[in-house]
C-alpha cells in the first residue's frame, strides 16, 4: 500500500491478564498476539511499521523485528502513543493507519477496505467502526442528521440515549499525517490520569472543517481487542475455526474440527484426512492422501510426503517422513529422517537427546523397525533392514543395508543365529 505508514499501539500491559508478559505477546495458537496484526498489516501491502511500546519493550523488540519499535516512557493514553511515533516519521507527509496492537483477528482485506476509502474520499480521517448487539464497553459514534460523524463519546460519558447507539469505535483510524500531528498538539489531557485521547482529535478536526469518514467493518467479530484469558481464548476458537475452514476448503477431510487444532502456517495436501484429537503445529507441511490420527501431535519442522499413515499417539518433531511410510501407534521420532516404503512398528522411539545435544536418526527405504524398538541417535538403519521387535541400537552403532538386528544392544542376526 503505497504512501501508508501504520502505528501499532502496543504499549500496554494488560493488568487484568495478570501477567508480567506485555499483553500483545500472549499467544494464540503459538503465535503472539501482536503478530497476527503485523502479519494482517504486511498482507494489506504496509510495509513501513511503526510500534509503539511501552511495558516489556525488549520482550516486545525481539518479535517485531521489521518494524521501527519506539518507547512510550509514561502511558498516558493513545494520543500521547502516537505522538511517540511521531520521532520515527519526521518529515514524512502521506496517510497513516492507526491500529491497536491487541487485534489479532482483524483481516488484511478489512485494513485495505479502511485505507481505499480513506484515499478515494480525500478524508482528513477515516474511522473504522462496527455495530454490536451489545456495545456496553465501546465508545459510541455519534452522527448528525446528514450522518456524517459527530464525535466518539466515551461509554462513562455517555448519555442514556447515547448509549443507545449501537455504532462503535473500534479503535482503527487513517489519517492524514499533517492533519493528525496538527490535532494532537491540540489534544488535551483528560480525567484523573492526565491521559491524551486520540479520539479527541475528531472534534478538533471538525472545527476545522477537515472531512471525515467512517467504514463500519462487514464481520464486528474481527475488531474484538484481548483484555483477559477469556478474550484469549475466545480469540484462539475463532482463528482456530478459520484456519481449519481454509484446510476444509483445499480438499481435506477433519472429521472432528472441535477436537482438532491446527496452527497457521500449516499446509495439508488435498485427500488426506485429519481424525480426532490431533495437534499440529506450526511449520507443517503434509502431503496428499495421508492419514493423521486419532490422537496425534506433530510439532514444528515436519514435513510429511504423500500417502503416509500417523496413527495415534504418535509424536514427530524436526522429521522428515517418506511417502508411502506408516507410522501406527505410540510412535515418537524427533530429529529423524524416515525413507520411503517404511514401517515404523508401536512404540518405537528415537532417541534423540542425550542431555546436551541433540542428535539425528536416519531409516532408509523399505526398513522394518519392530515393535517398541530403541533407537539410540546419531544413528542409520539402512535400506531394507529389519530392527526386531524390543530391540535397541546403539548410538552410531548404523545397521547396514539388508541387515537383521535383534536384541539388547542390538547384534546381527544371520541364518536362524544371532551373530556375535
Amino acid at each position: 500500500m503505497k504512501n501508508t505508514v501504520a502505528i501499532v499501539l502496543a504499549a500496554g500491559k494488560g493488568t487484568r491478564m495478570k501477567s508480567e508478559t506485555p499483553k500483545v505477546l500472549h499467544k494464540i495458537l503459538g503465535k503472539p498476539i501482536i503478530s497476527y496484526v503485523l502479519d494482517a498489516l504486511k498482507c494489506a501491502g504496509i510495509t513501513d511499521i511503526v510500534t509503539v511500546a511501552g511495558h516489556g519493550s525488549h520482550l516486545l523488540k525481539e518479535v517485531v523485528k521489521g518494524s521501527k519499535v519506539v518507547v512510550q516512557k509514561e502511558l498516558l493514553g493513545s494520543g500521547d502513543a502516537v505522538k511517540t511515533a511521531r520521532k520515527a516519521l519526521a518529515g514524512y507527509s502521506g496517510d497513516v493507519l492507526v491500529i491497536c496492537g491487541d487485534t489479532p483477528l482483524i483481516r488484511s482485506a478489512t485494513i485495505r477496505s479502511i485505507i481505499e476509502t480513506h484515499k478515494s474520499s480525500g478524508a482528513s480521517l477515516t474511522i473504522l467502526t462496527a455495530k454490536l448487539k451489545n456495545p456496553t464497553g465501546y465508545g459510541r459514534i455519534l452522527r448528525d442528521d446528514s450522518g456524517a460523524v459527530l464525535k466518539i463519546v466515551e461509554e462513562e460519558n455517555a448519555s442514556i440515549y447515547e448509549e443507545a447507539v449501537n455504532e462503535v469505535n473500534v479503535g482503527t483510524y487513517c489519517f492524514k499525517a499533517k492533519d493528525l500531528f496538527e490535532a494532537l498538539g491540540e489534544v488535551k489531557p483528560d480525567g484523573k490520569k492526565k491521559e491524551f485521547f486520540l479520539t479527541d482529535t475528531i472534534a478538533i478536526l471538525r472545527k476545522d472543517a477537515k472531512p471525515i469518514e467512517a467504514v463500519e467493518v462487514y464481520d464486528a467479530g474481527e475488531m474484538i481487542g484481548i483484555n483477559s484469558r477469556r478474550d484469549l481464548a475466545e480469540a484462539a476458537q475463532t482463528m482456530k475455526a478459520r484456519i481449519l475452514d481454509e484446510i476444509m476448503a483445499g480438499g481435506v477431510t477433519i472429521e472432528d474440527p472441535a477436537s482438532t487444532t491446527i496452527y497457521e502456517g500449516v499446509t495439508i495436501g488435498p485427500g488426506s484426512v485429519i481424525r480426532p484429537n490431533t495437534f499440529i503445529e506450526s511449520d507443517v507441511e503434509i502431503g496428499r492422501g495421508c492419514r493423521i490420527g486419532p490422537f496425534t501431535r506433530i510439532r514444528p519442522h515436519v514435513r510429511i510426503a504423500d500417502n503416509v499413515e500417523v496413527g495415534n499417539f504418535v509424536e514427530l518433531v524436526r522429521t522428515k517422513v517418506g511417502s508411502g511410510t506408516k507410522v501406527k501407534h505410540h510412535t515418537y521420532l524427533g530429529d529423524t529422517t524416515v525413507g520411503r516404503h517404511v514401517n515404523i512398528g508401536a512404540g518405537t522411539i528415537t532417541a534423540n537427546y542425550d542431555g546436551k545435544v541433540k542428535s539425528k536418526t536416519v531409516i532408509e527405504d523399505k526398513a522394518f523397525i519392530g515393535v517398541g524398538a530403541i533407537l539410540i541417535a546419531p544413528v542409520r538403519v539402512g535400506k531394507l533392514a529389519v530392527v526386531g521387535a524390543g530391540c535397541v541400537v546403539p548410538k552410531n552403532h548404523d545397521v547396514p543395508k539388508g541387515a537383521t538386528v535383534v536384541g539388547v544392544p542390538a547384534r546381527l542376526f544371520k541364518k536362524g543365529r544371532v551373530r556375535r
